[in-house]
């Protein structure tokens, strides 16, 4: 239970009835919690609404939620609205609808047949919310539960009707803003799954419509993608708990209670020999036991008074780091999972920084392929390695440093670390998108080097890019590959 919660585990409701948390689901300070509860001997759901806006937002949640029961779309029913006797707050209460998982768990775990039918349930559902003239604006997999063949819509606070001037404009952004969640090699479904749309809504399917959604929601990922990486994960929110003050500026991850952890210790952990990953100028690397959890530290040196200067007044490489890989777990792509960024500051001064991640037990990639192995695992491996860097390719980012040691393989597939170079480039323009694909070719090339003195891995490699990115014969991607010299 976190420690700034204004109540325990047993809530006092306006009728006398106890609401006991039983897991705590989602977590907004100050403002809202959703919890997994047991209330008059059953098992419920509640969202806990407290400080001054929780009058506000609990009439807009029960609001939204009347809205989807008139229409007749599936969300689970509210059984309880009361006060809080304990501190200043509202609960509402809904009927618990068990077994049943959010869209985003059955997504990430499922193959794609899956997904595809996942993702023709949720656009019949955004269709059923159009014809109804309702508009989801908080729309992502974890607003849906999915029962067997049931989707339940949740979160009634982001339900509001659309527009009648933007009617239109307002439904394909919506139904845009669904299909960016998706992974980016799937965004060929968009065109059937729009299809699929129109004949739930009874609209004419338009090519020129389905193209104009296709563009929109590569424009709505990065944006979102930017957003989330580069602000909402500096500041408190369901995923970080952010302190700071004059001297020091502190994130976490929700789920890593570290917050105590001082700068000597980290030194500590660094300084011992046996836990030393790479010693250098300008960074080193450990592996320190932090709550019961191995993880890396990366501790950003400062080399002399210039370096620092300069150091003082730019985004530390530790923020970087800690931005990319929110922005890569976002875009579905495997990262070693962000822990902690700490930064030692005088005031809007930066000084020392220290980036700590999970710390991965699998080999480098060069070091995988060069084991004795069957070459089908390796063809298999190789071939998600082109996969990674082909969506890295379609979404505009390049990694800046693609040696061997950057790429460890865990179940046959390839998760990136080491991404202070990492960039989301923006490719509005001619010279915008010619210096990404110049990146990109750079990346390319050096982790071809990562196998010049060993030809048949470099031909598996080979392989298996060009199988991937000639996919529907497209001559701007096997460009790219003749220029890094792979095809």
């Amino acid at each position: 239970m976190k420690e700034d919660f204004p109540f325990n585990q047993q809530v006092m409701l306006a009728d006398e009835s106890v609401l006991m948390i039983l897991s705590v689901k989602r977590y907004l300070p100050h403002r809202r919690l959703v919890c997994r509860a047991l209330w008059r001997n059953k098992i419920v759901f509640a969202k806990l609404f407290f400080g001054k806006t929780a009058a506000r937002y609990a009439s807009r949640d029960k609001t939204g939620v009347e809205a989807l029961s008139q229409a007749l779309i599936n969300t689970p029913n509210l059984i309880g609205e009361m006060d809080i006797i304990s501190f200043q707050g509202i609960a509402l209460i809904f009927r618990a609808i068990e077994p049943a998982k959010n869209a985003e768990e059955i997504y990430q775990t499922s193959n794609q047949v899956l997904r595809y039918t996942l993702m023709q349930q949720l656009v019949q559902t955004i269709g059923k919310h159009h014809d109804a003239n309702l508009l989801q604006t908080d729309l992502h997999f974890k607003n849906f539960l999915v029962q067997q063949d049931n989707i339940y819509t949740l979160d009634g606070d982001g339900i509001s009707a659309l527009s009648w001037l933007f009617k239109k404009r307002e439904m394909k952004h919506n139904l845009a803003t669904l299909f960016s969640k998706m992974d980016v090699l799937e965004d060929r479904w968009i065109y059937t799954l729009y299809e699929r749309y129109c004949s739930c809504i009874k609209l004419p399917y338009l090519l020129s419509d389905a193209k104009s959604i296709y563009k929109l929601t590569q424009k709505i990922r990065a944006k979102s993608s930017k957003q989330y990486a580069d602000k909402k994960v500096f500041r408190n929110c369901t995923d970080v708990q952010v302190s700071q003050n004059f001297n020091e500026f502190k994130a976490f991850s929700s789920d890593f209670n570290a917050e105590n952890i001082t700068e000597d210790q980290m030194d500590l952990a660094l300084s011992s020999i046996e836990n030393s990953l790479k010693s250098g100028n300008t960074c080193t690397v450990g592996k320190a036991l932090v709550e019961n959890q191995l993880v890396v530290i990366k501790r950003y040196n400062i080399k002399n008074f210039w370096h620092g200067f300069k150091l003082s007044i730019s985004t530390s490489r530790a923020a970087k780091s800690w931005a990319n890989a929110h922005r890569l777990t976002l875009l579905n792509i495997p990262t070693a999972k962000p822990l902690a960024l700490i930064e030692k500051r005088f005031g809007w001064f930066n000084k020392r920084a220290f980036y700590l991640s999970q710390y991965i037990d699998a080999p480098d990639i060069d070091i995988f392929f060069a084991q004795n192995i069957d070459t089908s695992i390796k063809e298999k491996t190789a071939i998600a390695t082109a996969q990674l860097f082909y969506k890295l390719y379609l979404l505009s980012i390049s990694h800046g440093d693609c040696k061997a040691s950057n790429i460890k393989v865990v179940d046959y597939k390839p998760v990136l670390i080491d991404l202070d170079s990492m960039q989301s480039h923006c490719v509005n323009g001619f010279f915008c998108n010619w210096w990404f694909k110049k990146k990109h070719v750079k990346d390319l090339i050096r982790l071809m080097q990562n196998w010049a003195k060993d030809a048949e891995t470099s031909a598996i490699i080979c392989r298996s890019f060009v199988q991937i990115y000639g996919e529907k014969n497209n001559r701007s991607h096997l460009q790219i590959l003749r220029q890094a010299k792979i095809a």
